[in-house]
């Protein structure tokens, strides 16, 4: 693959994504894997943006952790498409800090977790007459 075609696939990856709502993040919790699906948005620099309780676990397990995000559509024929964002997951807030340190925090105050990308791939999902097992 060019750089150029990358790009490409990058740019229209991240258009997909900017186009969802819901997605799932993928990170670890005592060495075990975790999947919660979350809201989130897109920010203008591709970075994946959620909101989360202060207090929480998924707060506690990414803050600068290396995580993936998943998000897709598929439709009734099972056509569809998937992105997957990995990257480092910062915990973009003065509570969330405070919280972690144990330091008196409303358990619901939210924060913000921002997943900047360093790798995004993408997959198509054909329909039923050009699939491959």
């Amino acid at each position: 693959m060019t750089p150029d075609h990358e790009l490409t696939e990058t740019r229209l990856n991240l258009r997909r994504l900017a186009g969802a709502r819901v997605g799932r993040i993928v990170y670890t919790v005592g060495a075990l894997p975790a999947v919660l699906p979350v809201r989130y948005r897109l920010d203008g620099d591709g970075s994946v943006v959620i909101h989360a309780a202060a207090r929480s676990q998924l707060v506690r397990a990414v803050s600068g952790a290396l995580v993936a995000f998943e998000a897709g559509e598929v439709a009734e024929d099972g056509t569809g498409w998937s992105v997957t964002v990995l990257g480092r997951a910062d915990v973009a807030d003065a509570h969330a800090r405070r919280a972690a340190a144990e330091a008196p925090v409303p358990e619901t105050l939210p924060v913000t977790i921002r997943i900047r990308p360093e790798l995004v791939s993408g997959r198509t999902l054909p329909d039923a007459d050009t699939r491959v097992a």
